[in-house]
């Protein structure tokens, strides 16, 4: 005997989707974690993603100084990796 017009089949499909279904909430956590790069200046926090140029800007612009200034433990390329 059958299943029943396929009944069977989307029960089953139903509950695969629930359970692969992606988890909603919010990534505000885990982008505060991720802020790992500080300014000795004014302690304004940043991506540990952020690159050179961004770095450098916020130094330039905000502080008239320079990265090794604001940013001593950055080191250039070990972001974004």
């Amino acid at each position: 005997m059958g299943g029943g017009n396929g009944a069977k089949a989307a029960q089953k499909r139903a509950r695969n989707q629930q359970k692969n279904a992606p988890k909603a909430g919010s990534q505000l956590k885990s982008n505060a974690a991720a802020m790992s790069i500080i300014c000795n200046v004014c302690k304004q926090t940043f991506l540990s993603t952020s690159r050179e140029p961004v770095l450098t800007l916020h130094a330039v612009n905000k502080h008239n100084s320079t990265l090794p200034q604001c940013f001593p433990n950055f080191k250039p390329g070990e972001a974004a990796k």
